[in-house]
């Protein structure tokens, strides 16, 4: 039977436990599993057989997690790790070698502009930034040795829409895959697999887990890319040596891109999530769509006020009928356009940085997605590693200050940013 967004996101995953009948997910605090005999054993370490070998590989609270957010998306099968940007090089890690590349948009939150700009290149992998919004300059950029497709479906941090179809359709045509960072939108808002997205990838520490407590990161595969068709993703398609000659795609099929993260990615990198974070997550879940009806609407109401006050230059949330990527709202994301934007105050770059420290009820954090409405001033903290160019195509720029709104009473919010404004521009 087909279950509704609401019923997935409190029950995917979950079961009583079958040693003591609890009901929610224990947090099986444990390193490694008592094993059979030597033949189930043999048989966990062959892959024959699903189950609990050690904590660094699987755990079973991290798996329920890991079912939780695969059932959300729509997607096969989901890995967990230690943070968003453990995820990317997880998913990137069996698709790439030394002198391949990745296209990737320009609007991508400031740490992953840097870590495809500067960290991957250590394991001999480049990115190209395009302008995701010129369809004909994605595709020209894709060449024999790209391997990936890299976007935001709700860019961090000024809330552009991507045109998932669109890019799909060209990652398709080049045979490539198409990975979707979904952080910002979360699965109740868009469901990237649905819009062609071969990989899903979270910062399980912004909406899904929604409190500010704990950091990780999720992977989820469409199942649905055919890994061998191409010869390209040889990690998938051949004999891998690191795991006794097995072929994964051959042998899982749908599930190849999940148990090779798990047996090789996990295993080796060990970008492993603690069942702890786990469990603060699943329970952050269970409110999942709860509370992103909350963030959209509060974020309607702040977005909607600020571009009408003379203290502002512009406002860039996706959700005004002002914004040049409005009408991609009901097709990508139909239950709203998130909850992170920017806006621009006249007085620039002094004047930005005198409302952060004016504001009284957003706390000014570098984190997003939380209950409590944030604020940072990106061209100084979160993008500061960036140079000026790169920081205004990120939507950063010096004027430019980022807003997570948060659950509260948005007539306290408002208020809030009211008198800020105030302070900033007297």
């Amino acid at each position: 039977m087909t279950q509704g967004f609401d019923t997935l996101q409190v029950h995917a995953g979950a079961a009583p436990d079958p040693a003591t009948g609890a009901r929610q997910v224990p947090i099986y605090q444990t390193t490694s599993y008592v094993f059979r005999d030597a033949d189930h054993a043999a048989r966990l370490f062959g892959l024959q057989e699903v189950g609990y070998i050690y904590s660094r590989l699987t755990n079973p609270t991290v798996s329920a997690l890991a079912d939780r957010i695969a059932a959300l998306e729509g997607g096969v099968g989901a890995v967990c790790c230690s943070s968003g940007h453990a995820a990317q090089i997880m998913a990137l890690f069996p698709l790439m070698g030394p002198g391949l590349n990745i296209v990737a948009s320009t609007r991508l939150y400031g740490g992953t502009i840097t870590q495809f700009s500067h960290t991957i290149r250590r394991f001999g992998w480049s990115a190209r930034f395009v302008d995701f919004d010129d369809e004909a300059a994605v595709a020209a950029a894709i060449d024999d040795d790209t391997r990936a497709v890299f976007c935001e479906s709700i860019s961090n941090p000024g809330g552009y829409v991507t045109d998932l179809p669109a890019i799909a359709a060209i990652a398709q045509k080049a045979g490539i895959p198409l990975i979707v960072d979904n952080t910002l939108a979360s699965p109740y808002l868009c469901r990237p697999i649905e819009h062609g997205a071969t990989l899903v990838v979270h910062s399980t520490t912004k909406y899904l887990t929604g409190n500010g407590t704990v950091t990780g990161g999720a992977i989820v595969d469409a199942g649905s890319f055919d890994w061998s068709a191409s010869g390209k993703f040889p990690s998938l398609s051949a004999p891998e040596p690191a795991y006794h000659g097995l072929t994964f795609h051959e042998a899982l099929g749908g599930m190849a891109f999940t148990f090779h993260s798990i047996a090789v990615g996990l295993r080796d990198l060990g970008m492993t999530m603690n069942p702890q974070a786990a469990h603060y997550t699943l329970m952050g879940i269970e409110t999942l769509s709860l509370r992103m009806q909350k963030h959209v609407a509060n974020a309607k109401a702040v977005a909607d006020w600020l571009e009408k006050d003379p203290r502002v230059d512009y406002v860039t949330y996706a959700g005004l009928p002002s914004s040049p990527w409005h009408d991609r709202v009901a097709r990508i994301c139909p239950k709203g356009a998130g909850a992170l934007f920017t806006f621009a105050v006249k007085g620039g770059y002094e004047a930005c940085v005198k409302l952060v420290d004016a504001l009284q009820l957003f706390s000014h954090v570098a984190n997003l997605g939380d209950t409590r409405s944030l604020v940072i001033h990106s061209a100084s903290t979160t993008h500061r590693q960036l140079t000026p160019e790169q920081q205004e195509a990120a939507g950063a720029g010096p004027n430019v200050v980022r807003l997570s709104i948060g659950i509260e009473d948005v007539a306290d919010l408002i208020a809030d940013l009211d008198q800020a404004l105030a302070a900033a521009t007297a």
